[in-house]
Order: structure tokens, then C-alpha cells, then sequence
């Protein structure tokens, strides 16, 4: 399992692999504090993608990510 090094191309992966099949998807955020690393994980037991950071701003692009996976949620209950 590779890391993706670009958020944006994280981003769109995660969304992509979510929409093909919501109900076999995991998400998985883990932050190690000694480290100051953030990980964050997408898995349907077929794809995985994987995103690594140090930098503090990428936490408001993590809440963005999730508010988004969310509403895809929201909506698909709706129907």
C-alpha cells in the first residue's frame, strides 16, 4: 500500500471509490501525536488509498473531505 503524495488526487480517489460501493468503504483516520503525523485511509477490501501529512492545514482540507463523504451519506438515506 502506497501513499498518495497530492491531497487533491486523495481527495478524488476517496470520492470515487465511495460512490461505486458506499455500503463495503472504511475510513479510517489515525493522527500519532509524538510523530506529529496524520494518516488517513480509504479501503473497500479492493482499493486502497492512503494519504500522509505533517502540516497542520491539511486538517480543515480533512473536515472538508469528511463533510462531503457526509452529505453522500445523508443523501443516500434520503432515497
Amino acid at each position: 500500500m502506497t501513499y498518495i503524495s497530492n491531497w487533491d488526487e486523495f481527495a478524488k480517489a476517496v470520492e470515487r471509490i465511495y460512490l461505486a460501493d458506499p455500503m463495503k468503504c472504511r475510513f479510517v483516520i489515525k493522527y500519532r501525536h509524538c510523530d506529529g503525523v496524520l494518516k488517513v485511509k480509504l479501503t473497500d477490501d479492493s482499493v486502497c488509498v492512503q494519504y500522509k501529512t505533517e502540516h497542520a492545514q491539511d486538517i480543515k482540507r480533512l473536515e472538508k473531505l469528511t463533510n462531503q463523504l457526509m452529505r453522500h451519506m445523508a443523501l443516500k438515506e434520503g432515497k
